[in-house]
């Protein structure tokens, strides 16, 4: 399939998409952000405003890593669950848990837009490039939000717009040229990682999704650029009334 999919074959196609490279997942990951990608994700938890014993929501899970990185930060006393709609990548997400030997982290398969929490369930919910892949943005967004207790925080890890002038046209270069040539000498689908880029490319901008924040009632939304602005991380409070949000510089 070379065409992006039609809103309503999304679902079925992202879902078969990343059932189908789970296992070249992590190695894919590295090769892509430059080996960055983990550090990318314990920043974006170090703003969860998460302490020992807290409880935190990650959907669109993959294999693991975001909730393992806030596994470490609530503890043993704490309870992480990780969510994906794939369930290859959540066995993979269960025995990488299993090998670190990390308590209070649980993994099931779960459609973000339809999330199986009460409301309020959550000190903090995460997604880690999810929300491009999502069939419907503002139904994943408004469960992530219900399931968020009031005062928690909402972080979001996805791609973005290189700010850099200079920068732009080697980010491009890599990221949406040779991404899918990268992929088969990897062992994965190129087609898989065509759509990467194009979903990246035809996502929101940073601007437009603080704004959608903001629709679901999250406060004081910031977003942080990393690497120039390949990355993003988007944060709000769950709260009512609306904010104003600023955009960081963090290389």
């Amino acid at each position: 399939m070379d065409k992006a999919p039609a809103q309503y074959e999304k679902e079925a196609y992202v879902e078969g998409l990343f059932s189908s490279i789970a296992g070249r997942y992590d190695l894919m990951n590295s090769v892509l952000s430059l080996t960055r990608h983990r550090a990318w994700r314990r920043f974006a938890a170090s703003k969860a405003g998460l302490s020992a014993g807290d409880s935190a929501l990650d959907v669109c899970c993959g294999t693991g890593d975001f909730a393992l990185e806030l596994a470490r930060i609530v503890g043993e006393g704490g309870r992480v669950v990780g969510t994906d709609f794939s369930q290859p990548m959540i066995e993979l997400a269960r025995a990488k848990a299993g090998r670190r030997r990390m308590q209070g982290i649980s993994f099931i398969a779960a459609n973000t837009c339809e999330l199986p929490f009460s409301d309020g369930s959550f000190d903090c919910v995460t997604v880690g490039f999810g929300v491009r892949n999502l069939a419907d943005l503002d139904a994943g967004l408004a469960e992530m939000v219900r399931v968020l207790r009031p005062g928690g925080k909402l972080v979001c890890l996805e791609t973005g717009e290189v700010r850099s002038s200079l920068v732009r046209p080697l980010w491009r270069l890599f990221f949406h040229t040779l991404t899918p040539y990268l992929a088969v000498l990897m062992g994965a689908r190129k087609t898989a990682y065509q759509y990467l880029p194009r979903s990246a490319q035809g996502f929101l901008s940073r601007e437009e999704l603080a704004g959608r924040f903001e629709k679901h009632g999250l406060m004081d939304v910031t977003v942080s650029d990393l690497m120039f602005g390949a990355v993003c991380v988007h944060v709000g409070t769950k709260a009512i009334g609306s904010a104003q949000y600023s955009i960081l510089n963090t290389q």
